[in-house]
């Protein structure tokens, strides 16, 4: 509300243009970088069926980073979202020789990637406006291309404090 005289005009209205809509993005990454982003097409959901495809995605990228040395024994920490509490799940990640870590539900903790990469991708991505889902993409993987391997480094060792505590 605002005191006007009767013909005065009315107010302007600072309208932005409207931005591209939400992205989700499932980011697999190690102590050496990002192995996998994968981009939630529109209107699909991460589902039972869905999550352990990107397994299978990530453990084909893994034996290729380790020249086919994919051994027994690689720890896997995910959050505790619902796609990845089904049944399908815990059996895909021994199927495919992943030693599952889980992250407690009621754990005050954050997962690594929401206290590591997630705000200095917020930081830089803030007050910018994108007016496809493209656009944003390409601005988030310059950003995670522009990392270097000790940032990721950083993080699995502070991991690795939080969890000896």
């Amino acid at each position: 509300m605002e005191w006007r005289h009767s013909g005065s005009p009315r107010p302007k209205k600072f309208r932005l243009p409207k931005s591209a809509g939400k992205v989700l993005a499932s980011i697999f990454w190690d102590q050496d970088g990002i192995l996998l982003i994968d981009y939630l097409p529109e209107g699909q959901t991460i589902n039972a069926e869905y999550y352990p495809s990107l397994l299978v995605q990530l453990r084909d990228i893994l034996k290729e980073k380790r020249h086919g040395n994919f051994t027994k024994g690689t720890l896997f920490l995910h959050d505790n979202a619902p796609a990845i509490r089904t049944l399908a799940t815990p059996k895909k990640l021994a199927y495919l020789g992943f030693q599952c870590l889980d992250h407690l539900p009621c754990s005050p903790d954050l997962a690594p990637s929401d206290y590591l990469l997630f705000p200095g991708l917020k930081k830089q991505l803030k007050g910018r406006y994108f007016l496809s889902d493209v656009e944003f993409i390409a601005a988030a993987e310059t950003w995670f291309d522009g990392q270097y391997s000790d940032f990721l480094l950083s993080g699995s060792q502070k991991l690795e404090q939080g969890a000896k505590k």
